[in-house]
Order: structure tokens, then C-alpha cells, then sequence
């Protein structure tokens, strides 16, 4: 088990194609299906879940949870190739993918929405929370929250209102000096 891991974390690693893997590893069909079934069943966020909370607690002496958090989002460039759609970011003049990422006030991932370049953040902030909350893993992580700090591009008052609906947090909007 542990040399599947080792071939998962390999391909992740170098970005090579499953074919690919080197002899030394398992048949990469049979890491393959190591990974598309741990990818579907959750043992992947399973495990980064309890990595984080090892981490805030042990390394970081903090709770297991966290308190406070901070979102923002990202314009990647990309190819035409498969997965997410992609569009086109007219503020960042990118032409790709968005990333919009919920971070613990260490810096620990909580929770990653990857969608088109083109939508706005505060769409994409509603499709990472919407997410999130459907998730009960992600859902116990990210109870405790009571407050989350964004930008300018999360302002408004229906997304405050919308947000504190949902999960309860106080929106705090944090302007550029």
C-alpha cells in the first residue's frame, strides 16, 4: 500500500501521464484505481482534514478548528484542454481557469473551487461555500469559523446577508491601504 501512495504522490509530483510511472512502482493501472477510488469515496479530504488539524494543533498550538478564516481567488492561464471550463478574466486580462481558495489565518487549506476565469468573485465565493456546506467532512472543519476576511471584490450586503445565512460567519472586507 505504502508504494501505491509513494506512485500517487509521484504522478502528482512530476505531472507525468499514468502510463508513465516507472517500473520500480505498482502496474499504473492498478495505482490508478487506488487513487480514482479514494478520489471518489473522500479519503483524500479524510486525510487532508486530519492533516490540518494535526497541524494547528500540534505544530501551531491552536485548536483543531478553526476560528477565523481568509478566502480569495486566483486567474490561472491554461489550454484548451479538458476538466473545468474555461473563460476569460477581464480585470486580470486572463484567459483560463479561477481558483478561489478558503485558508485558516495559518495558511492551511481548507477548501479550493476551481472554476472558468469569467466568473465574478463574488459568484465564485457562493460556489466554493455552497460547496463546502455540502460536504460534512469540510462542514465540521470549517464549524467553528465566526469570521472570514475577503477584499473589495466581496462587497455587498447580499452576499454578507447571503453568507451569514449559510454558515454564520461574519464577512469582514478588508480594503487595500
Amino acid at each position: 500500500m505504502r508504494e501505491i501512495v509513494n506512485a500517487i504522490f509521484y504522478v502528482v509530483k512530476t505531472g507525468c501521464s499514468w502510463r508513465s510511472l516507472p517500473h520500480d512502482f505498482p502496474h499504473w493501472a492498478t495505482v490508478y484505481g487506488y487513487f480514482y477510488r479514494w478520489s471518489k469515496d473522500g479519503t483524500w479530504e479524510k486525510i487532508h482534514t486530519r492533516f490540518v488539524q494535526k497541524v494547528r494543533a500540534k505544530v501551531h498550538g491552536r485548536h483543531r478548528r478553526p476560528s477565523a478564516a481568509c478566502l480569495d481567488s486566483q486567474s490561472v492561464k491554461t489550454t484548451a484542454c479538458g476538466g473545468v471550463e474555461r473563460g476569460y478574466d477581464a480585470y486580470k486580462k486572463v484567459s483560463g481557469r479561477k481558483r478561489f481558495i478558503l485558508t485558516d489565518t495559518q495558511g492551511l487549506l481548507l477548501c479550493v473551487y476551481v472554476c472558468a476565469a469569467s466568473v465574478s468573485e463574488k459568484q465564485g465565493a457562493q460556489l466554493l461555500l455552497t460547496y463546502a456546506q455540502s460536504r460534512a467532512w469540510l462542514k465540521k472543519l470549517c464549524g467553528r469559523i465566526e469570521l472570514v476576511w475577503v477584499d473589495g471584490g466581496y462587497e455587498g450586503q447580499d452576499l454578507l446577508d447571503w453568507v451569514k445565512n449559510l454558515w454564520g460567519w461574519v464577512w469582514q472586507v478588508e480594503q487595500r491601504l
